[in-house]
């Protein structure tokens, strides 16, 4: 008896994204359907996905990455979904691996993807992120985005979950102020999480985790046999750390003020 292939539900998210989000699409043009969910972006993403035969193309407000997400998902008509950024690509090996994996029929509900950093156009072998992996292929029914997380959201599955061999490959890096507006965004995303989950601004920590977060990635992680390119992405790694402490700071400052001045 001959197994029906799967059907699989691409799903992106973005943002700004003109120079990553025409090769990431280029690359899913195996799924059987391609969602993507923009929030309201300027530089023409929105018109270039608008016009694309094969994608249909969402707007949606952004409150956070978790939020955002969990939008798209419920956008998707099949089970299994294949959920990438915007700056990642699914290079012909993997397409491989990820059609034989879910026409199989597997046991595992979800499936990890190690990452393959890039500098532009070169690769980040170290800095941190060789042991990088993230859930990137699952089924729908077995799954939803960890409410908890609003930045570097995870996964809450239900049931077992494997690992591909082949690497997806994550374009991280454009420019310096490109980088550096991610670190930074993430960093006051990830502050607004602490708030509420009532962690406090401590001068000490701020001083020392980015130090740590540098020094982790660049000589623990041995970032500087990435050369100029390493030490740019574990300072600006840092930076985003350094953001999240500023950031909390001022929320906790605004809601005293806040307090005050509703007291009678």
């Amino acid at each position: 008896m001959t197994n029906i292939a799967e059907k699989i539900s691409a799903l992106i998210i973005t943002y700004n994204e003109m120079g990553y989000i025409e090769k990431c699409i280029e690359s899913v043009s195996f799924a059987d359907e391609i969602i993507v969910v923009d929030s309201f972006s300027t530089d023409g993403t929105y018109e270039y996905l608008l016009k694309h035969p094969k994608v249909k193309v969402i707007q949606h407000p952004f409150e956070n990455f978790t939020a955002q997400k969990s939008f798209t998902l419920k956008q998707a008509s099949n089970d299994w979904v294949l959920f990438l950024d915007a700056d990642e690509i699914v290079s012909p090996t993997l397409k491989d691996e990820i059609t034989q994996t879910v026409d199989g029929q597997p046991e595992e509900v979800a499936f990890w993807f190690y990452r393959q950093f890039m500098f532009q156009d070169e690769k980040l072998r170290f800095s941190g992120w060789q042991t990088d992996k993230n859930y990137r292929l699952f089924r729908k029914s077995k799954a939803k985005f960890c409410d908890r997380k609003i930045v570097h959201e995870t996964l809450d599955v239900d049931g077992k979950s494997g690992i591909l061999n082949e690497k997806l490959i994550h374009y991280c890096y454009k420019n310096y102020e490109d980088y550096k507006s991610k670190m930074l965004k993430y960093g006051r995303l990830k502050a607004v999480e602490s708030f509420y989950t009532e962690k406090s601004f401590n001068y000490v920590l701020m001083c020392i985790k980015p130090s740590w977060k540098f020094f982790n990635h660049y000589i623990l992680r041995l970032g500087f046999l990435d050369g100029k390119k390493g030490f740019s992405v574990c300072y600006l790694n840092a930076l985003g750390v350094l953001e999240r402490f500023k950031e909390l700071k001022r929320l906790e400052q605004k809601n005293k003020l806040a307090y005050y001045l509703v007291m009678p």
